[in-house]
């Protein structure tokens, strides 16, 4: 989660801008006059990397913090691609003192020979231009990672500061940049080499192109190391976070890769059969890799990849995937009797409640689509896999005719569930346009039309909703006010999730929908703020909400519209000062008043709930986009709850017994 002033909040944005019509008069003369003007001398001409700098989200889509640590990637992309070509067995991230990160991998090191068409060292050219490096066609890799090959002189050009050390024939070659720019050119240093062979890439990003923060979270980086050495079987990634005292090091390394990442993700659910299934082969140079296990819940954990690009939005192989899962278990079914002739078919919803499954595929030539370019487009991709999987599952179904009865059974459960949860859903349809307004207590929704600016306020009890109804800024702020605790969908079935109150009335405030009629465009708000109670049972329902968002609404989570709230947990006042000074801990609480002077009588409030401030109270430290703080969820985050949840609601129950010993230390007055 990312801590902040809330930076995407403008002051300026929430007051109407007014245009007289002699304003209008006069802006129309200067765009006559602009068009006049137009001429060969105004199209610009960016040299070398300064395209990059002008426009940064065109290469790394954004430069807020998620752009921040893709920088990270493009530069490890390189090691996996030496990795995948067979050259490199050990890739290592490095978060410096300052924030800087160096990226070591021990591949065949980037060419140090001149390159004829540019005249210059290759290691120049592949930081200085961009498209250039072995990624297009010409013979250095067959199967490449990353988007679009242009990585490191991307890096280059956002970074203040990069140095990279090629090893090669017993050489260390040497080359530092400025803003994107050569400051030492290449040269052999006559000191001791750091490795046997490789690159050692380091860089600094430049605060100017990310304004937000230029500072790494650890655990993003963590995630997504752990997740690439899953997807790279045999291959060993490294990280360490030297910022500490006493420095953070991981390392990750898993020989039966995919297979050990669905096992990873269901370690704490309970699982039909001991080993995943597991399936790899190659195909016209396409190789799939798919693993899968059922587990006794009703979540469907579908994961897919191309060159190790997580395809959020699917594609070919995903298409390929389900189409074999349906058809081989349909078939299975009818030849054994199990679904009687004339008996409607499973569903692949109902064939895939309780999967957990890692569809990875690696293409040589990967066409992307989509919204965020994360959707695979290539046909021959969906043959290959439907093709490679339906002949391995059908013999594991064949040959484990208990597991395969099992999952069977399942899907015929899920099915009976289905048609409940079309009846519920199609009630819900018809209530939603009236039920919330209908409803006292409950949405409180706020003026504004303009989803960008609107914000829906998840508040726990009807005490601190009442408030934040006084307090709010009506134009942009609704309030959705929540009794209790909401279901814990990871134990429900979609029928018993649309029927609860709480859940319903929320699907119908968001106004996205859900399951397949789920749309992150048709989002009535791009900030949805979980505001609960800073003890035990808040953080219960703030997880079980993080829950709700990560399985049936996980784009809003990958589109960050989802935040915490971080109110006080004391307030000061000193004397007759009708004015607060609001701190976060007991360790702020104990600073601030071991500085006062001797003759100061300060009184001090703590904060339990969100109940015992008032209006003012609560606007001031908890909804007023100039003092508020804001935690924004990533993806690692909400899974981490999910994970939580299963772990303490499972039937597991050794890590339950050892999450709650190593977390009873953080919990402070207990209410028994």
């Amino acid at each position: 989660m990312a801590d902040s002033q809330d930076p995407n909040i403008n002051s300026d944005q929430f007051e109407d801008e007014l245009i007289t019509d002699d304003a209008l008069i006069q802006e129309a003369g200067k765009m006559d006059s602009d068009a006049d003007a137009y001429n060969a001398d105004q199209i610009q001409v960016l040299e070398g990397l300064e395209a990059v700098r002008k426009r940064p989200g065109m290469y790394i889509g954004t430069t807020t913090a998620q752009g921040l640590h893709h920088l990270v990637w493009e530069i490890v992309d390189n090691g996996i691609d030496e990795a995948l070509a067979g050259f490199a067995s050990h890739i290592s991230v490095a978060i410096e003192k300052d924030n800087s990160i160096t990226v070591t991998d021990d591949g065949r090191g980037i060419p140090v020979d001149i390159q004829t068409k540019t005249g210059k060292p290759a290691l120049e050219t592949v930081f200085t231009i961009l498209h250039a490096g072995g990624k297009f066609g010409g013979g250095g890799y067959k199967v490449s990672g990353g988007l679009h090959g242009v990585g490191a002189s991307v890096v280059n050009a956002l970074s203040t500061e990069l140095d990279v050390r090629v090893v090669r024939d017993h050489k260390l070659y040497y080359m530092d940049f400025k803003t994107g720019r050569v400051n030492t050119g290449m040269k052999v240093l006559d000191e001791k080499l750091p490795i046997e062979r490789g690159t050692i890439v380091h860089f600094k990003p430049d605060p100017d192109i990310f304004q937000e923060t230029t500072i790494y979270n650890y655990k993003t980086l963590l995630t997504r190391v752990r997740e690439l050495a899953f997807l790279n079987k045999g291959l060993r990634i490294s990280i360490t976070d030297k910022r500490p005292d006493e420095p953070i090091s991981e390392s990750f390394h898993f020989d039966g890769g995919i297979k050990e990442y669905v096992s990873y993700l269901d370690r704490d659910k309970d699982v039909l059969f001991d080993q995943p299934v597991y399936v790899e082969g190659e195909e016209k140079d396409i190789v799939v890799e798919v693993a899968l296990q059922y587990t006794t819940g009703v979540q469907e954990n579908l994961r897919t990849f191309t060159n190790n690009i997580n395809t959020y939005e699917g594609g070919t192989h995903e298409t390929g995937f389900k189409t074999a899962l349906t058809r081989v278990i349909n078939d299975y079914a009818r030849k054994k009797g199990y679904l009687k002739e004339g008996a409607e078919s499973l569903t692949g919803e109902d064939v895939r409640e309780g999967m957990t499954a890692i569809v990875s595929i690696k293409h040589p030539d990967p066409q992307f689509e989509g919204q965020t370019k994360t959707k695979l487009g290539n046909s021959d991709a969906r043959q290959a896999t439907d093709r490679m999987f339906s002949e391995t599952f059908s013999r594991f179904m064949m040959e484990n005719p208990s597991i395969a009865k099992q999952i069977v059974d399942k899907g015929t459960l899920a099915q009976k569930a289905r048609l409940s949860a079309k009846r519920a859903r199609e009630m819900t349809r018809k209530q939603s346009g009236l039920e919330i307004g209908r409803l006292p207590g409950k949405l409180a929704d706020n003026t504004s039309k303009d989803p960008e600016i609107s914000e829906l306020f998840i508040v726990e009890g009807d005490s601190a909703g009442g408030s934040a109804k006084q307090g709010r800024n009506r134009l942009t702020q609704a309030i959705l006010p929540i009794r209790g605790k909401i279901l814990n969908v990871g134990k429900a079935s979609l029928d018993r999730v649309l029927a609860n109150e709480e859940i319903r009335s929320l699907f119908t405030a968001v106004g996205t929908g859900f399951g397949k009629d789920f749309d992150v465009t048709k989002a009535n708000y791009h900030k949805i703020i979980i505001m609960t109670d800073a003890d035990v049972d808040g953080a219960h329902i703030r997880t079980l909400l993080l829950t709700l968002f990560y399985r049936y609404m996980r784009p809003m989570v990958d589109a960050g519209y989802i935040y915490i709230a971080q109110p006080p947990l004391y307030g000061v006042q000193l004397g007759n000062s009708k004015e607060r000074t609001y701190l976060d801990s007991d360790e702020e609480l104990e600073d601030y008043l071991a500085q006062l002077p001797s003759t100061a009588k300060p009184k001090v409030q703590r904060y339990k709930g969100l109940g015992e401030m008032d209006e003012d109270q609560l606007a001031d430290t908890t909804m007023d986009p100039l003092n508020r703080r804001l935690l924004r969820v990533d993806p690692a985050d909400a899974e981490e709850a999910d994970g939580v949840i299963d772990m303490l609601m499972g039937g597991d129950v050794p890590p339950r017994r050892q999450f709650i010993e190593d977390n009873a230390v953080y919990v402070k007055d207990l209410d028994v």
